[in-house]
């Protein structure tokens, strides 16, 4: 009779210590799920700031060169301006002459 008593009492213990496992596997699943998902949104905040300060980095970029590009042209448009302005000059000198030799 003790035996069996023992028995069912060490059955009763695995059976005890077997749902603790179960519990304590359940639990630590459910942590390292947690942990991956609080990762993954982690590592999807750093992705999301890389985007952000490459495109501000590349539009910081893009405003100097337009500001270089619109530099450039104000003074490619002055010197043709000045060209223009010399031929004028003997443009309307060889016209006078012409029209006050006619």
């Amino acid at each position: 009779m003790e035996l069996i008593k023992k028995i069912k009492q060490a059955e009763a213990q695995a059976q005890e210590i077997i749902e603790q496992a179960k519990a304590q596997i359940t639990g630590q699943a459910e942590e390292g799920r947690q942990r991956r998902v609080e990762s993954l949104a982690e590592a999807e905040r750093e992705r999301k700031k890389a985007i952000e300060a490459a495109v501000a980095a590349e539009e910081s970029e893009g405003l100097a060169e337009t500001d270089n590009l619109k530099a450039q042209a104000e003074k490619d448009r002055q010197k043709l301006r000045d060209k223009a302005s010399a031929k004028m000059a003997g443009a309307v000198a060889m016209v006078m002459d012409c029209l006050e030799g006619a």
